[in-house]
């Protein structure tokens, strides 16, 4: 198949929406579209992503092109099928090769994590560093590597999957820990990520909030909602540290709808210093330049040469 590599589709697909875009030389939108993703069906998710690429090429000027296409959850190296995805309904599925079925053989896929780090990595908030790592703190928590502006892997698929490692060094009440989907208790997902935030809360104060109304309320004064956010904050500066002792990062970029609370870059590298093995701390803390658009843009980066 004769492809155009001037121009790549990145493709995020997300639990709730499926974004797309074209994306040309020096990250140049050429076209864009979003649908909402056919939740709990997998075949009819298949089939939306399938016509959305379709969609984009013809708006791009009909000619087939390379697809990138983010996940939430990794392809098992030993069965080509989907595992690890928060959206359930993809876990065991052969979405490769159901994609490629469609379109041919000019798909690649990757972890969502991986395609926002990937992004920031290439031409956002990280461009030019050695070691990337990427979080989403979002509903779940995922991760990515890069380095030298390659991505990470791994050997098996899960390079940078730190949110399904138990919460370090727990503080008391912190044990055993919730109950994640996958199957294990303690997770760090289930203390960082949204819902983990709003369980928090829900937990020590008995009134159930939402994230974002936590962090307005804590703005406003609300000593509880403030309460909450620091145990965020220490519990966030944990899981980062372990990241900081084995990889080693020169940038660490979040990404998801708690990367947006401003006082994470001001307080949790200062939160993290006591859990380091350094005598300096010199990994920064940065938001995703790109925001919410950094997944889709990565899954358009996985075919070289695009940035």
């Amino acid at each position: 198949m004769n492809l155009n590599t001037e121009l790549r589709v990145g493709i995020d697909l997300g639990g709730t929406k499926i974004e797309g875009v074209v994306i040309g030389a020096q990250g140049r939108i050429v076209a864009q579209q979003r649908i909402a993703t056919p939740a709990g069906d997998y075949a009819a998710t298949v089939d939306a992503v399938a016509a959305l690429a379709l969609r984009l090429e013809a708006a791009a000027g009909g000619a087939a092109l390379p697809i990138g296409v983010g996940t939430p959850g990794a392809m098992s190296a030993a069965s080509g099928r989907m595992k690890n995805c928060n959206s359930t309904c993809l876990n065991g599925q052969p979405l490769l090769a159901d994609l490629e079925a469609r379109l041919g053989p000019r798909v690649r896929i990757a972890n969502d994590a991986d395609c926002m780090t990937l992004s920031e990595a290439s031409d956002g908030a990280a461009a030019g560093a050695e070691v990337v790592f990427g979080a989403i703190l979002g509903t779940g928590v995922g991760g990515g590597i890069v380095v030298r502006g390659q991505l990470l892997r791994g050997a098996n698929a899960i390079a940078g999957e730190w949110g399904h490692n138990p919460l370090p060094w727990p503080q008391p009440g912190e044990l055993p820990g919730l109950a994640c989907y996958c199957g294990r208790s303690g997770c760090i997902e289930t203390w960082v990520s949204g819902p983990g935030l709003a369980a928090d809360h829900a937990r020590v104060n008995g009134v159930a909030l939402r994230g974002e109304d936590i962090a307005a309320a804590a703005a406003a004064g609300d000593a509880a909602a403030e309460a909450t956010l620091q145990r965020y904050v220490q519990r966030l500066a944990r899981g980062l540290a372990h990241i900081i002792n084995v990889l080693d990062p020169q940038v660490i970029v979040l990404g998801g709808g708690l990367s947006r609370l401003r006082r994470l870059y001001r307080e949790v590298p200062e939160a993290w210093k006591p859990w380091i093995f350094s005598d300096e701390v010199r990994t920064r803390l940065l938001p995703a330049q790109y925001g919410d658009a950094s997944g889709v843009r990565g899954a358009a980066w996985l075919w070289p040469g695009a940035a």
